[in-house]
């Protein structure tokens, strides 16, 4: 009898296992775009010519993580300035994504480091969390950023999709230590995010499905879904923040900036592109964006060198 039950049980468990890990190595190990895949995408946009980057006067850098592996990027200093922006790729790409916003901030004046995020690109790390170990990795960024450059400069984060989650997530942290934010398409919560799409792409409820990959993630990646959401903590950020989205996102609908841009207290701004697809909001409205992350500095004096000046 006993045997019976074990088998019964067994029977039981397994399938909720398999189903648990399956849609866990979904969000752990996300299918990433080689480097081959997104410079042909980037240079037929029009933003990446790879030999302009290659001659581009760069210093490599090599940031260590909390978690044991290191960071890799690139700082692009300009002359007779300490303002710098920090630039967050999102999920599935690398630092070649943020080339076309460094160009942005170097017309604008400013120094550039992008970097890519643990299991992207150069960078060490072994899973994607979406923002939960990602934002450690960029207080280490900030802090190196810190260190070279003094607690006067201006220092500000760029983030699109996960990079943008990442960004409000360490905005939220009791030590960040940034000026101010962009954030272009994030989303507002995890849970609801994976709730969306797991009706879009699997047309399934998810009512049972995400409590159970909860608990598999929290035995296999240390950390629960629950615990990355921007919307729970936006009301901690005091600095500056301009949301950005599309109008027409249907991957991370622009309502979830617009909750984000309702909760956050104080200095804010929201721009809802007219124009493209997730993530497009640059690509396809690039004159209008430039013009509101300029506006957007100069409203609240970030242009100026240093602080205080």
């Amino acid at each position: 009898m006993k045997k019976k039950w074990l088998a019964i049980l067994a029977l039981v468990l397994f399938p909720l296992a398999a189903i648990g890990i399956f849609f866990t190595n979904k969000m752990m190990y996300i299918r990433k775009l080689t480097d081959e895949e997104l410079m042909k995408r980037e240079s037929d946009e029009g933003h990446y010519h790879h030999e302009e980057f290659q001659q581009l006067q760069k210093e490599k850098v090599c940031i260590p993580s909390a978690f044991g592996y290191d960071l890799h990027g690139y700082f692009v200093p300009l002359p007779h300035t300490t303002r710098t922006i920090v630039l967050c790729h999102g999920v599935t790409v690398s630092l070649i994504n943020s080339v076309k916003y460094m160009k942005l901030f170097q017309k604008l004046g400013w120094n550039v480091l992008l970097y890519d995020h643990r299991r992207h690109g150069m960078s060490g790390g072994k899973t994607t969390s979406y923002g939960y170990y990602e934002k450690e990795d960029l207080a280490q960024v900030v802090k190196w950023l810190r260190k070279r450059l003094g607690e006067k400069a201006i220092i500000g984060i760029h983030g699109e999709s996960m990079g943008a989650v990442t960004t409000l997530l360490y905005a939220a942290k009791p030590d960040a230590n940034a000026n101010f934010y962009i954030a272009d398409c994030p989303f507002a919560s995890f849970e609801d995010q994976l709730l969306y799409r797991l009706k879009t792409d699997f047309r399934l409820s998810g009512q049972w499905i995400l409590p159970l990959s909860d608990q598999v993630l929290k035995w296999r990646d240390g950390y629960s879904i629950r615990q990355v959401s921007p919307l729970d903590v936006i009301d901690q950020v005091k600095e500056p923040i301009l949301f950005i989205h599309s109008l027409h996102d249907d991957y991370i609908p622009c309502e979830q900036s617009e909750q984000l841009y309702a909760r956050k207290k104080g200095d804010k701004r929201l721009f809802i592109a007219p124009h493209g697809a997730h993530a497009m909001s640059y690509s396809d409205n690039k004159e209008v964006y430039e013009q509101e992350v300029e506006a957007f500095l100069e409203a609240f004096q970030f242009n100026q060198n240093e602080r205080g000046e």
